[in-house]
């Protein structure tokens, strides 16, 4: 109990970490929170023919059920961001956590399909708060040398939870029923609440929350996710509400950029080596995307594969991940990750231009050893990557780059998903999966490209050092 208490108090040194047995307790209650959202989010994906058979809703309206907690989600990642500066890290976590496990609960009960979009929609807000502060409590949990290696078992545990989250969906629909995807959160979401008291307990900065920009965040990231995925059926109205978006971002950047700490980091893109991971970040996940919706019709169109052994073959991708990201974080706190990063986004590029390009004559097997690649390469690069933002970012910055990090990573989640619905209403089944795995290359070696941006400089010079400096 002891122990306990003390793991409460924030450290003394923001870059010593917690003490001991408090520090792996903290480390178990992040990992778990993140566990936690992202098996919830793979699972629901499966449940959906389920859920449409259940309520008596037609399949186009039952996705919405996905749709409204990514949504949330990108919507209020700045948010919670800004709220855990203000209030601090640990209460908003906490909460965050409370709110996905009741959200939950309502899903489970839900006896209509309105119902079961409004809890959805609670669970994106909670699991927002999760995702947002989860590294930042990390940052300030373990020993700043350490810090690469504890991204790395974040990404290990996101990776994962991926690829387990297809299967154990589908066990619980066999046996259980779509409720019990959610009722399976609860104990989770218990033992999460329960290690949260070992939570560095450092106070917020106290810069209050300006509604007005929350408002003008709201609008935006909703405005722009509804509108790119009514474009490809509806282009008038998608391209009204994509505007609609556009002109609140305008409107939410002039307000923030006066602020010293504003919502939208600007300060932190302000500077060179933060933009740089960001930009890089948007670029590789839209790259990896793309591949990732591509390959399902490739392997069941192209190479006429039934569902059970498309998932097995594409489970390869999330385990590759999982292994490199491990290892990433342990050479990330020990080499240039600018390096990492661009070898990370080269080994994607040539997985993805490996799968456009080669024939496979010799049947899908011979497709695995490309997924791997693609998945190493992913995961050498997100480690490092996510590692640069967070260590660029003073301590109390933290929240901000974990939004900032996040909004990144959905941005090229949804431009890579809108890019493949804009290729298959464009050209064929057959002929779309080849195209996007071409595009998700090229992609994925611009990311590589943009993080050598910061090793620009000439070699000796002060800006030079300086820059390999920020990005060890």
């Amino acid at each position: 109990m002891t122990s306990v208490v003390a793991a409460e108090q924030a450290p003394a040194d923001p870059g010593s970490g917690l003490p001991q047995p408090g520090r792996t307790v903290a480390v178990v209650c992040v990992l778990t929170a993140m566990s936690l959202v992202v098996l919830d989010a793979g699972m629901a994906n499966v449940a959906l023919p389920s859920m449409a058979s259940s309520l008596q809703a037609p399949p186009a309206t039952v996705v919405l059920v996905v749709t409204a907690y990514q949504t949330a989600l990108v919507m209020a990642l700045l948010p919670c961001a800004a709220l855990g500066e203000w209030l601090g890290y640990r209460r908003i976590f906490t909460a965050g956590v409370a709110i996905f496990t009741v959200a939950s609960a309502l899903c489970a009960l839900a006896p209509s399909l309105p119902w079961l979009i409004t809890a959805r929609f609670l669970q994106g807000l909670g699991g927002a708060a999760v995702m947002a502060l989860g590294v930042a409590l990390l940052r300030v949990s373990v020993p700043q040398g350490r810090l690469g290696a504890a991204v790395g078992w974040n990404a290990l545990t996101v990776a994962l939870s991926s690829a387990a989250a297809p299967a154990l969906g589908a066990f619980i629909l066999a046996g259980l029923g779509w409720p019990w995807l959610y009722w399976v959160n609860l104990p989770m979401g218990a033992l999460a609440l329960a290690c949260s008291r070992a939570l560095p307990a450092a106070k917020g900065a106290g810069r209050p929350v300006d509604p007005l920009s929350v408002a003008l965040n709201g609008l935006t990231f909703g405005s722009l996710v509804i509108g790119a995925e009514m474009a490809p059926r509806q282009p008038h109205m998608g391209a009204l509400v994509l505007a609609l978006g556009v002109l609140s971002l305008l409107a939410l950047l002039r307000r923030e950029m006066p602020k010293a700490a504003p919502m939208v980091p600007l300060d932190l893109l302000r500077g060179k080596p933060f933009r740089i991971s960001v930009i890089a970040s948007v670029c590789c996940f839209a790259g990896q995307t793309t591949g990732l919706v591509a390959l399902p019709f490739y392997l069941q169109h192209e190479l006429g594969q039934t569902l059970l052994t498309t998932g097995l073959y594409m489970t390869a991708w999330p385990l590759s991940v999982a292994a490199a990201a491990l290892a990433a974080g342990r050479l990330a706190d020990r080499a240039p990750t600018a390096w990492l990063c661009a070898l990370g986004g080269t080994c994607l590029a040539l997985g993805l231009a490996a799968m456009a390009l080669v024939p496979l004559e010799g049947g899908p097997r011979l497709l695995v050893p490309f997924v791997m690649i693609c998945g190493l390469g992913f995961g050498l690069f997100q480690t490092p990557n996510n590692r640069n933002m967070f260590l660029y970012a003073p301590v109390e910055r933290s929240g901000a780059a974990g939004g900032m990090q996040g909004t990144a990573r959905l941005t090229g989640q949804t431009a890579g998903a809108v890019l493949m619905t804009l290729l298959f209403a464009a050209t064929t089944i057959d002929a779309a999966p080849r195209i996007g795995f071409g595009i998700g290359a090229v992609l994925a070696l611009l990311a590589s490209g943009v993080s050598l941006l910061g090793l620009a400089p000439r070699r000796g010079s002060t800006r030079w050092r300086r820059s390999v400096a920020s990005h060890l």
